[in-house]
């Protein structure tokens, strides 16, 4: 890398006018960590004025390829060219001089200063004595706001603390946006996974002026409906090699699969009907302050999908019956017995757990090993004498590892250096040791590969073989009617239809989901 210059900004093509030979390109790139190769002779093309979205498994070589390109890790071998000329990145200062951002899966977020500091942290307008000049601020993000299209979607003078993950999200993306030299290639990861339909519609209206202004944009996600609405072309990675790149308009979902995971996984819901008349769960007339005389009852061995849009209250149902809600009115019995509210240790113990769908906040313990995360919900089995029996520990670890096939160089890994597949594996385990009579999985898959689904899919159909009862919350109308015996459905907090396997496709459940509001005079209903 002798040869290559330090990265300095330039102008790009006028708005309107892609330059064809403006973008970056990475050439024979190879990233070794040890004795593990992250990446191997990787040559691929980022041309300015298209979206290349960039798939793989989790591991595939994704993150490594983004953090070369940001200064975040010094490549083994290869170099990064931006217009034809090869750059030298030694941190992200120097990416963000050349033009180089990208919008991170996990948003940094300041949480006791409001929207537009978070915004231009490092970089707010200071008057005379250095103090922080609050109306050119104001200015300043009211007019970067409007020019971005989140002006009805993000609030200026929220703390941080307040916003949710789809505004901490946009926070992050306006932050690569303002500020600085103009962006000319723009990496985003995973950026809708947090975002509501109406927020993504206006992230990729953001894209499409990018696109038009011939920045570079690389679109990270497995999300295969977005990558076929908004990329032009598809560059899939293997076990950190390149293995193809397609032309959107040409390619199939089925080709893209194939290229990513080695394999086909046409078969990949296959699973035998297991449902017997047991009702295990039985919920009659629930309401709390989100949800409104829900009546539900799910049998050993049945999957039960939960279908609506964002903001129907499926998240609240299952928090309501994991106790992390308060009821206000109705029932939930468990195997014929009342089920506590309001009190999670209790509804664990009577049989029933909960994956929640912010894995990372709700579920894990980020700095802790792997074992710690699988046996803190059956250390009462592991005590004597108040003690708890550190082989015995490790060897459940072990075991449930090792059944749900979690990647991880051993059970004193921290959980947080795993991928997201493998994260969600471990949620998984810690219920699988406690042996639970219902699951709640709510959003079991977001964020992981194709490949990750499959194993997820594998381990709900077996535990619906075991007679365990399964209630699945899913915003991926495939995967729900791939997995579920029936799919119940929720809008505005109400039960809106039922739908059976064969009852069920895309179209009915939207319909189910997008039915007219009801009417209700209740003033605890959500919108």
């Amino acid at each position: 890398m002798s040869r290559a210059r330090r990265a300095t900004p330039h102008s790009r093509p006028p708005a309107g006018r892609p330059d064809p030979g403006a973008g970056a390109r990475v050439e024979g790139l190879t990233k070794r960590f040890g004795a593990v190769q992250a990446l191997s002779d990787v040559t691929l093309d980022l041309p300015g004025g298209r979206v290349t979205a960039l798939m793989g498994e989790n591991g595939a070589g994704k993150s490594t390829l983004l953090k070369i390109l940001t200064g975040d890790h010094r490549p083994t071998g290869g170099r990064v060219l931006l217009d034809g000329r090869p750059v030298d990145l030694r941190s992200p200062a120097d990416a963000r001089a050349a033009g180089i951002r990208i919008i991170p899966q996990e948003p940094e977020i300041v949480p006791h200063v409001p929207v537009a500091e978070n915004v231009y942290v490092g970089s707010l307008p200071r008057r005379a004595g250095r103090r922080l000049d609050r109306a050119e601020l104001r200015r300043r993000i009211v007019a970067d706001l409007d020019r971005l299209g989140f002006a009805d979607v993000l609030e200026p003078d929220l703390l941080g603390s307040q916003l949710t993950a789809a505004q901490r999200q946009l926070v992050e993306i306006m932050r690569a946006l303002t500020g600085g030299s103009a962006a000319r290639v723009i990496a985003f990861d995973e950026p809708t996974s947090s975002l509501s339909e109406h927020e993504v519609d206006a992230l990729f209206a953001l894209i499409g002026r990018l696109r038009e202004q011939g920045v570079a944009v690389v679109y990270v996600s497995h999300r295969m409906q977005e990558i076929f609405r908004l990329a032009d072309r598809i560059a899939v990675l293997r076990d950190g090699a390149l293995v193809g790149v397609r032309d959107a308009g040409t390619t199939t979902e089925h080709e893209l699969v194939r290229l990513m995971v080695g394999r086909d996984l046409s078969t990949v819901f296959v699973r035998r009907p297991v449902v017997t008349d047991r009702v295990v769960l039985d919920v009659r007339g629930l309401t709390t302050d989100r949800v409104r005389g829900i009546d539900l009852r799910v049998h050993a061995g049945e999957v039960v999908g939960l279908a609506g849009l964002i903001g129907a209250g499926r998240s609240e149902l299952a928090l309501a019956l994991a106790g992390d809600l308060p009821v206000r009115s109705g029932s939930v019995t468990l195997d014929g017995k009342p089920l506590p509210s309001g009190r999670p240790g209790a509804v664990i113990r009577a049989g029933l757990g909960l994956a929640p769908e912010e894995r990372k906040a709700q579920a894990l313990f980020l700095h802790r090993t792997v074992r710690d995360n699988i046996s803190v919900a059956v250390l009462e089995r592991l005590r004597r004498f108040r003690f708890v029996r550190r082989a015995a520990e490790r060897d459940l670890a072990q075991e449930y590892t090792d059944r749900l096939r979690v990647r991880t160089p051993s059970v004193e890994h921290e959980v947080r250096k795993l991928s997201g597949g493998n994260q969600q594996k471990v949620v998984l385990a810690r219920w699988l040791a406690r042996r639970p009579k219902v699951l709640i999985l709510d959003e079991p898959t977001r964020g992981i590969d194709v490949g990750a689904k499959a194993e997820i899919y594998r381990i709900v159909a077996d535990l619906a073989e075991q007679g365990v009862a399964l209630l699945v919350i899913s915003s991926e109308l495939p995967e729900l009617l791939g997995l579920a015996d029936r799919i119940v459905v929720l809008q505005n907090g109400r039960t809106t239809g039922e739908l059976s396997r064969a009852e069920a496709t895309e179209e009915a459940v939207l319909a189910l989901a997008m039915a007219e509001d009801i009417s209700t005079s209740d003033p605890g209903a959500s919108s």
